[in-house]
C-alpha cells in the first residue's frame, strides 16, 4: 500500500494544479492524505478549501490540525486510510466473487469474518508512506511541530506487524526548478529521521502540484530523476488478490 502524506498550509501558487496531481496519484494506486496547518482569515479559508480538494481527488483524508495535535492527527489518518484502502480492495473482490455484492450485503456472521480479515490485513500488509512537507516561508514557525510529529509517526509505524517504510520530501528546493527534494530515502530506522531538519531552508513559493508529481515519479522509478533503481525494494502481492486464503 502506498500513501502520500502532505503537510501544508495550502494556497499553492506555482505550477500544475495539486488537485489534478493528486488525481493522477490515485490513478497510480497512491492515496493522498493532507494535514493542513492553516492560518486565520481569508488565506486560511482558501488554504483549507484547497487541502480538502487535494485529499478528495487523491482518494484520501484531510484534516486541519493545530501544531499541538499534529502528531496524533497524522497517526490517525495513516492508519485509518490503510483500513479504507484494504476495505476498498476487499469490496472489489467480493463483487467479483459474489456477483456484484459488497460487504454490507453479507449476512452478519460473514460480514464479521470479513471485518476480521480487514483488521488483520491492515496490521500486517506492507506500507509505504511518502511524507511531503511544505517548506515555503509561511511554514517556518510550524516546523518544530512537524519534526516532532514525524518522530512520533515513525514510532507508530514501527509498532505495526507489517513492514512500514517512510520517505521524506520537502518543497520547494533551494534552486530554481527544484520542485521537491528527497530528504530521506525509504527507511524503517527512527534515528535516520532526526537529521533531516538540520538543512531545511524555509523559503519561496508553494509548488504543491509539481511536488506531488515528483513524489509520484519517485514511487514509479525509485528516484526523482526518472531512472529506475534495480536495488529499490519492490512490493509484491498488492492490489487484487489481497484476500488470498481468507476467501473460499
Amino acid at each position: 500500500m502506498k500513501q502520500i502524506m502532505l503537510i501544508t498550509d495550502g494556497c499553492s501558487n506555482v505550477g500544475e494544479s495539486p488537485v489534478l496531481a493528486a488525481a493522477l496519484a490515485r490513478q497510480e494506486g497512491i492515496t493522498v492524505n493532507v494535514v493542513g496547518i492553516v492560518d486565520y482569515g481569508t488565506i486560511g479559508e482558501l488554504g483549507s478549501a484547497e487541502i480538502s480538494e487535494i485529499a478528495k481527488a487523491g482518494g484520501g483524508m484531510s484534516r486541519l490540525s493545530g501544531t499541538e495535535k499534529l502528531a496524533q492527527t497524522m497517526q490517525m489518518m495513516t492508519r485509518k486510510t490503510v483500513v479504507q484502502t484494504i476495505q476498498h480492495a476487499v469490496n472489489k473482490e467480493l463483487r467479483q466473487i459474489l456477483g456484484g455484492s459488497e460487504m454490507e450485503d453479507l449476512p452478519p456472521e460473514k460480514r464479521s469474518q470479513v471485518v476480521e480479515v480487514i483488521d488483520e490485513l491492515s496490521e500486517n500488509s506492507p506500507l509505504e508512506v511518502a511524507l511531503l512537507i511544505d517548506a515555503s516561508a509561511s511554514m517556518k514557525p510550524k516546523l518544530p511541530a512537524v519534526e516532532n510529529a514525524i518522530r512520533d509517526m515513525m514510532l507508530s509505524l514501527g509498532a505495526r506487524n507489517g513492514r512500514s517504510s517512510l520517505a521524506v520530501f520537502h518543497f520547494p528546493g533551494k534552486h530554481g526548478g527544484e520542485d521537491a527534494v528527497l530528504d530521506l530515502d525509504w527507511t524503517t530506522n527512527l534515528e535516520s529521521v532526526r537529521s533531516i531538519f538540520q538543512h531545511l531552508s524555509m523559503r519561496g513559493a508553494t509548488p504543491t502540484g509539481p511536488a506531488i508529481l515528483k513524489v509520484i515519479e519517485f514511487f514509479r522509478y525509485g528516484t526523482l530523476k526518472g531512472q529506475s533503481n534495480e536495488n529499490w525494494p519492490v512490493e509484491s502481492g498488492q492490489g487484487e488478490g489481497m484476500l488470498g486464503d481468507y476467501v473460499v
